[in-house]
């Protein structure tokens, strides 16, 4: 009786433990699905937007069009390579990579390309077991799921940005993409 009993917990932890890992994994694929199509949607926007408009600001003290596009390629680079995945983070003083410096629009829209790219795919190779461990977060402690969370709010957040001064020029934006 004893080891049927043993063995009938046994069985439950190591199917709790696959379960918990199954749905980490459905997280991803969700989680990719969304970024390829906030990817393709940043994109469109990206395109639509006239280059002699890519300087524009609503107010002096805000980023222009291109600097909220960067912004965003910034903060991906951050979020998935230097704060998940340990590599030392860029120096916004010295790296020009991800800054808008003298980069023409198809420049820009190559680099935020890019940096989609290699974020989709650190994201593919991620070990899901780690979702869980927590980081410093701008003095809070996240998960690195709410981090990925965090990250598709920030897109979304200088994307809408860059959507009014679409409107403030004038020019209708892309229809809005579901799911991204």
């Amino acid at each position: 009786m004893k080891r049927k009993s043993i063995f009938t917990l046994l069985v439950l932890f190591f199917s709790m433990g696959t379960q918990v890992f199954a749905q980490d994994a459905i997280f991803i694929e969700d989680y990719l699905e969304r970024m390829e199509t906030s990817k393709a949607y940043l994109l469109l926007i990206s395109e639509s937007m006239p280059e002699d408009k890519y300087n524009f600001k609503a107010v002096p003290e805000a980023m222009s069009f291109a600097e909220h596009l960067m912004h965003i390629g910034w903060a991906m680079d951050w979020h998935s390579q230097s704060l998940m995945g340990g590599r030392e983070a860029r120096d916004w003083d010295t790296d020009t990579e991800l800054k808008v410096d003298e980069k023409s629009k198809k420049e820009m829209v190559d680099a935020i390309t890019m940096v989609f790219d290699k974020t989709i795919k650190f994201i593919e190779n991620y070990d899901v077991t780690k979702l869980d461990e927590e980081l410093d977060y701008f003095g809070a402690q996240r998960s690195k799921r709410q981090i990925l969370l965090l990250l598709s709010d920030h897109i979304t957040h200088h994307r809408a940005q860059m959507l009014v001064y679409m409107r403030l020029n004038g020019l209708k934006p892309p229809r809005y993409v579901l799911y991204q």
